[in-house]
């Protein structure tokens, strides 16, 4: 889109590219929300369908899991945040998870603002850009026609 010596069209260029990594950036943070979003849906969905005396697979990490039977479902741990857990009873527990859910929305949605502003000043830097361009191409056809000119002369 553009090119040639101007300064100007090279540092716009630099300024769009600059906005576009960012955007990717911002989307990408918001499709990780939204995956720990879907996260938490199973989460609140598997603690509705448990029963004391169900037999659940515990993960043990690295691909690893257990069969376990539940015990009791008034001591379910749910992380907090900052590498901090509680334990709650089943209803706690759930109002929790949708805390957390409520606060993914609220994030996901300032990205989302976010992403609308950095296209709006996309959108104004490429009208810039189209603009310079332009001119630079009114200006070089006014130089061809002078030069044309002083040739017939």
């Amino acid at each position: 889109m553009m090119g040639g010596g101007n300064p100007e069209l090279q540092e716009l260029s630099q300024q769009l590219q600059e906005l576009e990594e960012q955007q990717e950036e911002l989307e990408g943070e918001i499709e990780d929300l939204r995956d720990e979003k879907g996260d938490i849906s199973e989460a609140i969905e598997t603690i509705g369908a448990l029963e004391t005396g169900s037999t659940v697979q515990v993960p043990l990490g690295g691909g690893a899991h257990v069969r376990a039977e539940v015990q009791d479902l008034d001591e379910i741990v749910v992380e907090l945040g900052g590498g901090y857990a509680a334990e709650r009873d089943e209803e706690n527990a759930v109002q929790t998870l949708e805390n957390k859910q409520d606060t993914l929305d609220e994030r996901i949605s300032d990205l989302e603002d976010e992403v609308n502003q950095v296209e709006e000043e996309s959108a104004e830097l490429e009208q810039k850009a189209q603009q310079l361009q332009q001119q630079q191409m009114q200006q070089q056809m006014q130089q061809m026609q002078g030069q044309q000119n002083d040739e017939d002369e």
